[in-house]
């Protein structure tokens, strides 16, 4: 490759990485600013006086950290469940001989092609008549749902290019199937596993619509509610708005940089052995 060519892919390459990361440093310039200086024809502007008091009234009055705890309870629940039931299904789909396989496996995938907002009405009445609503099992059970089908699709993929022969060498040293699966399966599978954990992550912690239906008590609400909390019928705390988004979306960055490389092997593997 010579180095012209190198030069206009850096260029390249460097123009969709600001294009990419543009978005975060435009929520992170108007986390600073005052409420008058939102309105102006800057796309950023550099606050004159940073307005560090946004994030404290993100932190208190926004109620941050109650909502935090909240997200992360339902999320870390609905991550286990979608990891043990993906990674079961995946198991019973790759390794086991069964009839009507072909046809629950399709019907697995289907989920995939639905979206979580598609079931609001449906599990609205369902969960209202079973007294469900105002429960953190109100939203870890959709999300689980619909989480499901796709971390089903990759451990399947996944699971198909490990060789038998370990769980045969398993069986005859006397390991039941609980066993192979949890202790022989899964650690082969982390990489695929990672990338399950991180996906459910990233669409349970942010999501609303649901949150917003199915919760009204305030000691259940999760994260995207502090947002809620600064918007007023005839006026609006966009500073504070904008602190607390910069705050709800640490931990997904974090985790995102920290599992990149994860996500990556997981997907890819997959796919290709799949």
């Amino acid at each position: 490759m010579s180095k012209s060519t190198k030069t206009i892919l850096w260029v390249f390459f460097l123009i969709v990485a600001l294009v990419q990361l543009f978005p975060l440093i435009w929520l992170v310039d108007f986390s600073f600013l005052s409420s008058t200086e939102f309105y102006s024809s800057s796309v950023l502007k550099w606050p004159s006086d940073p307005q560090w008091q946004n994030y404290i009234n993100a932190w208190v009055d926004g109620k941050f950290l109650r909502y935090f705890i909240n997200s992360a309870f339902v999320t870390t629940v609905t991550i286990l469940l979608t990891v043990i039931l993906s990674l079961t299904l995946g198991y019973a789909f790759t390794r086991m001989q069964w009839k009507l396989r072909s046809v629950f496996f399709t019907i697995i995938l289907l989920g995939i092609m639905i979206p979580i907002h598609a079931t609001l009405l449906p599990n609205f009445a369902i969960f209202k008549a079973l007294g469900l609503t105002n429960s953190y099992l109100g939203l870890i059970l959709p999300y689980t749902a619909v989480s499901v089908p796709l971390g089903t699709f990759i451990l399947t993929g996944f699971m198909r290019s490990i060789p038998k022969a370990m769980e045969e060498s398993a069986v005859v040293d006397g390991a039941n199937i609980y066993r192979i699966v949890f202790q022989i399966i899964a650690p082969l599978t982390a990489p695929a596993l990672v990338t399950v954990i991180v996906t459910t992550f990233l669409n349970c912690w942010n999501e609303f619509i649901m949150a917003s239906t199915f919760l009204s008590k305030d000691s259940l609400k999760t994260l995207p509610f502090s947002v809620m909390n600064f918007a007023g019928q005839y006026s609006s705390d966009y500073g504070s708005q904008f602190a607390v988004m910069v705050l709800t979306s640490i931990p997904a960055i974090i985790i995102y940089a920290i599992f990149n490389e994860q996500i990556t092997k997981g997907v890819t593997a997959g796919a290709v052995k799949g």
